[in-house]
């Protein structure tokens, strides 16, 4: 069993890391964050099977909660409809497992060959060798330099801070952004998940080589950043339980502005001949007004008469 399981996970990491670490400048630390990155392209088919069942699964929320109502008391009927249904969606619910079932392995594959990759004494060398495939290449990169940013990578983070922080934070952004899905049961089971994977991840970062935290960081910044392509900020943009945020209150419209009442012409005045307001009694076209008239006011018009009217000629 021991030897299956370095044929398949332990010799094909160890030698691919010391191999990258001869091609990126005896840098242990970004030969960490390159096999990560191919890692997980390499499991990007199974992470976009994972992704897009969740989604999948979140969208049917409607539907799963009508058959929750409908067989509430027969709870074998419920679960022969909710498999039914799933199959005709097309959803496998152990998809979304897939990928961190088939990391685990990885992860401890890396682990131990972070812990004997970086061995320092002549025994951990000697049994490093025994895993090295032939090519002398690999055997002159022998040993290698732990030194990265303020890490020894063989060695626990000496702050006890930064990398239990990155490694929590990042493994919390990355679980918060993904599709809510499930009753108000696997809700609450996503909320307890959210806090205790990444505070579990964060004390284990404490404990173990700093190397396997640098792939862990790498790791998810890695999926956040696939995440984000396919579904934005996703749970993000959702409150605590996975419920929608509310909207803003719309903004109130301004208020209209006032407009000067139309000026009415008082009931009691009327417009005269010409247009002008006068006292409402008919007006003669000879009445004298006192003004305006081109000789001046009181002065007589041939024909004897007064006012602003022209006298008529007397025949």
């Amino acid at each position: 069993m021991i030897d299956l399981w370095n044929l398949i996970f332990f010799q094909p990491i160890i030698n691919s890391l010391i191999f990258l670490y001869s091609l990126l400048g005896h840098n242990f630390g970004v030969t960490i964050i390159v096999f990560t990155i191919v890692i997980r392209l390499v499991t990007l088919p199974l992470t976009m099977k994972q992704l897009n069942a969740s989604k999948a699964m979140s969208t049917l929320q409607p539907k799963l909660q009508e058959l929750q109502k409908k067989h509430a008391k027969d709870r074998q009927q419920l679960s022969s409809e909710t498999m039914k249904l799933y199959k005709e969606h097309g959803i496998n619910p152990m998809g979304c497992l897939g990928p961190m079932i088939i990391q685990l392995p990885i992860w401890i594959a890396v682990y131990q060959a972070v812990l004997r990759g970086l061995g320092t004494t002549p025994e951990s060398l000697l049994d490093l060798s025994k895993y090295l495939y032939s090519q002398a290449l690999l055997h002159n990169m022998i040993p290698l330099d732990p030194q990265f940013l303020w890490l020894n990578l063989a060695e626990r983070d000496p702050t006890q801070v930064a990398l239990p922080i990155l490694v929590g934070g990042s493994m919390w952004l990355q679980q918060k952004m993904m599709p809510v899905s499930g009753g108000p049961q696997q809700k609450s089971m996503n909320q307890m998940m959210l806090w205790f994977m990444p505070l579990m991840f964060g004390l284990l970062t404490m404990q173990f080589p700093s190397g396997l935290a640098v792939y862990w960081v790498a790791s998810n910044a890695i999926g956040i950043y696939i995440q984000y392509r396919m579904f934005g900020w996703g749970g993000l943009s959702r409150g605590p339980l996975g419920t929608p945020k509310a909207p803003p209150p719309p903004k109130a419209p301004p208020p209209p502005k006032a407009t000067p009442p139309p000026i009415s012409t008082p009931p009691h005045l009327g417009k005269g001949a010409e247009g002008e307001i006068d006292n409402g009694e008919p007006r003669d076209e000879r009445q004298d007004d006192g003004g305006g008239d081109p000789a001046g006011p009181g002065t007589a018009w041939p024909g004897g008469g007064r006012g602003r009217g022209r006298g008529r000629k007397k025949g």
